[in-house]
């Protein structure tokens, strides 16, 4: 059974838990760096990026993240995890985590009382999906082999780069799985 972390200092950690186990791998909450042992893929859920990067320094996980993503782990990041993976952020001199090739900016679509959901069409994935955007970030540019899955307003919202994917908004508020079931096809791909 495959063993899918879920960065667990903010966020919706339970949510993600649920997909997971609605998919039938495991679900692992990551509190520690112990915690980081032994798992196929880890999940970087939204929250607050800023506080985020400060619970990451506080636990010591920064590096013991990178070094899992060094030994090949998939990993996924929605929101605020994009904007921890991402290798350059807008008005930001240093990235978080820096490994996944994209340039992000925080908050593209407006503050919390702006939030909205959309169905969007990604490619590789389906039709009609459900995207819940709370103070999201989005993808300004990406690396030339980072493959764009799905915009919103002609902003970049959904891409792969090779074992990491990024996501502007929330799909683990929604019933919809696909998402989910897509990044852990991208698990067992590199298993």
């Amino acid at each position: 059974m495959l063993k899918i972390g879920v960065l667990a200092l903010q966020g919706a950690v339970r949510e993600h838990i649920r997909q997971i186990e609605e998919l039938g791998c495991e679900a692992i909450p990551v509190k520690s760096v112990e915690d980081l042992n032994e798992l196929n893929g880890l999940i970087l859920p939204g929250g607050e990026s800023t506080t985020m990067r400060k619970l990451l320094d506080r636990y010591n996980l920064l590096e013991p993240i990178r070094a899992l993503a060094a030994k090949g782990i998939p990993m996924f990041g929605t929101c605020a995890g994009l904007i921890l993976l991402a290798k350059e952020i807008v008005g930001y001199k240093m990235p978080h985590l820096g490994l996944m090739d994209v340039v992000v900016e925080r908050n593209s679509f407006g503050r919390q009382v702006d939030s909205f959901e959309v169905e969007l069409s990604i490619r590789e994935i389906g039709e009609d999906i459900p995207a819940v955007f709370i103070r999201a970030p989005h993808i300004v540019s990406a690396g030339e082999k980072v493959e764009i899955l799905a915009k919103h307003e002609e902003r970049i919202v959904l891409a792969r780069d090779g074992r990491f994917l990024g996501c502007s908004f929330h799909p683990e508020l929604t019933e919809d799985t696909r998402i989910m079931k897509y990044f852990i096809e991208m698990v067992r791909e590199y298993n």
